[in-house]
């Protein structure tokens, strides 16, 4: 059971990817006009966004705000709660948190795509669209991810 919780969480993070980079890469050509801008563009996110995504997930894994212990029978050490393989077991997320941890992600994914579009366009008025724009579409397409992904556990879980 454990290995298919793996399996799901890497499988859903690569199809989350997939549309994102595709979403980055449809804007950017709407923007720059240039198919050669918008892979460049779309190749280089997939390896910064990819690092920054860890980083930013291991950064909320340090901060406790938000993070609710739930009732156990047995007592649990000090060095379980602090284990992040442990975390879904010990800890539940409070509604504020998961709504702040998905704001901080989407300020550091767009500013990310801000950068790398204007590294590859030379043009801050190009860049600030693409990075703008994805904001309403990442939301759009992140939730529409999230329903499927819901539906898909429901059937096989």
């Amino acid at each position: 059971m454990q290995k298919d919780k793996h399996f799901i969480s890497l499988t859903k993070g690569v199809t989350w990817r997939i549309i994102g980079t595709l979403d980055t890469m449809m804007l950017s050509y709407l923007f720059s006009g240039s198919i050669g801008s918008a892979l460049k563009i779309g190749g280089t996110e997939v390896f910064t966004k990819v690092i920054l995504y860890y980083l930013h997930e291991r950064a909320w894994f340090r901060i406790k705000w938000g993070l609710h212990r739930k009732s156990t029978q047995a007592e649990v050490s000090t060095t379980a709660l602090e284990d992040y393989q442990q975390k879904d077991i010990l800890w539940q997320e409070s509604h504020a948190r998961s709504v702040i941890k998905g704001i901080s992600w989407r300020i550091i994914g767009t500013l990310d795509t801000i950068i790398i579009a204007l590294f590859w366009t030379g043009d801050y008025s190009k860049a600030l669209k693409i990075g703008f724009t994805e904001v309403i579409t990442k939301v759009f397409l992140y939730y529409l991810h999230e329903r499927l992904w819901m539906r898909y556990a429901r059937k096989n879980g």
